[in-house]
Formats: C-alpha cells, sequence, structure tokens
C-alpha cells in the first residue's frame, strides 16, 4: 500500500497543475461567462441564459489523466515502480480529484441557486437537467463524470504506451466504424425514435452516474489488462 501512496506523491508533486489549476480555469471561463451574459442584457431572455461551459474542468480532467500515463508512468516506472502500484496509485489520484471536484461543484451551484444565477439568472453549476433531489445525489452527478472520463484519459494513455501511435490510430478509427455501424443499423431498421425515446425516458441520475460509472469500470479494467504489457 505504501507504493500506491508514493505512486499518488510521485502524481501530485505539480499539485498546483492537479488540483488548482482545473478549478481556477474554471473559475476563469465562469468569468467570462458572467461577463458574456451581463453585456448580452436583456437581450438574452432569462430561460436563454444556460452555458455548458462547466465541461471544461472535466475536459481538463481527461487530458490531465492522458498525459498521467504518457508522461508519468515512464518516468514512474525508472524508479522502479511495479505496474500494479502505478495503476492503483493513478485510480487514487482520480479519486480524490473527483471527490474534491465534486464538492466544489456542488458548492458553487449552491451559490449559484442561492444568488439567483450570480444576479443574472446564469445557469452555468444548476443546470436544469442537473438538479437532483439530495446533496448526495446531486454530489453523485458532478462526481462520476469526473471519474468516467478520467477512465477514457488513462485508457488512452495506456493503448498509447502498449500499441504506440499505431494503437491509438487503431482505437480511434476502430471505436469511428462500430459508432458508424451501430448508425447505419438504427437508421435502416428506423429505431431512431425508439433510440431517442430510450435516453429521454432514463433519469438523470441513470444517465450521469449509472452508465458512466460502468464506462468507468469497463474502462478501467481494460487498462488494466493492456499496462501490464506496456512499455515506457
Amino acid at each position: 500500500m505504501k507504493r500506491v501512496f508514493d505512486v499518488a506523491r510521485i502524481q501530485t508533486v505539480n499539485w498546483f497543475w492537479i488540483f488548482v489549476f482545473p478549478p481556477l480555469l474554471l473559475l476563469v471561463v465562469l468569468a467570462l461567462n458572467l461577463g458574456l451574459f451581463a453585456a448580452i442584457g436583456d437581450a438574452a431572455p432569462p430561460e436563454g441564459r444556460t452555458t455548458g461551459a462547466v465541461l471544461s474542468i472535466y475536459m481538463v480532467m481527461l487530458v490531465a489523466h492522458l498525459q498521467t500515463m504518457t508522461q508519468v508512468f515512464p518516468f514512474a516506472l525508472g524508479l522502479s515502480v511495479t505496474r500494479r502500484a502505478f495503476y492503483a496509485g493513478t485510480g487514487l489520484v482520480v479519486g480524490a480529484q473527483s471527490v474534491l471536484f465534486g464538492v466544489l461543484l456542488l458548492l458553487l451551484g449552491r451559490i449559484e441557486t442561492a444568488t439567483g444565477g450570480w444576479g443574472i439568472d446564469l445557469k452555468f453549476f444548476a443546470l436544469p437537467f442537473l438538479v437532483q433531489d439530495g446533496l448526495f445525489a446531486q454530489w453523485l452527478v458532478y462526481t462520476v463524470p469526473f471519474v468516467a472520463l478520467s477512465s477514457i484519459g488513462v485508457f488512452a494513455g495506456v493503448v498509447f504506451k502498449r500499441w504506440g501511435q499505431p494503437g491509438v490510430y487503431a482505437l480511434t478509427v476502430g471505436t469511428s466504424l462500430v459508432l458508424a455501424g451501430v448508425a447505419i443499423v438504427v437508421t435502416w431498421q428506423d429505431w431512431w425514435p425508439a433510440v431517442g425515446s430510450f435516453f429521454t425516458d432514463q433519469p438523470t441520475f441513470a444517465l450521469l452516474v449509472g452508465y458512466p460509472l460502468v464506462i468507468a469500470i469497463v474502462l478501467g479494467g481494460a487498462g488494466w489488462l493492456a499496462i501490464r504489457r506496456a512499455t515506457p
């Protein structure tokens, strides 16, 4: 277990970029949105003052953990860290970030609601489809997508370290072909109304907690199988 914590410490040496930069970037994006909608004024009706810019912090997590595998992994193995310890330490860091950032978004969402959308009816954190009953459910809706997107970044990085650039190309092309094939079949069978109904009928909790958690588990397992033979 000590080795796992050692790996976590290695990854958090640049603590500013791990724990401070993502929320700082988010606050900058928030400030830009506040300035934009304040400048627009009444030209944007209250129901139209909604932005999905909160996604910026999630994308930062994805890219950050892609770099964890491509940059930190070779360094850690050079220090005789085992692949098992590195992967577990990465999971620990992802979990800590997700918990903390989930709490941060929960608090900012509550502040946004209490201040009437920062005084201008802006919906940045408390987006209508994200709102849940209960603090714990709301926290999970903010937190689990961090884990899922981080798992995507880690998995992509593992593929690169295991199979190099050809592996990344194969993963990208293969995923695109599968999605295209599914789209062709759905179109051919005229299933789009049923697909649309399926997703619209799903509760937000399932879409943002249940399915992302499944994605994280599947990619986490697949990443572990691949990293065992990955080279620095």
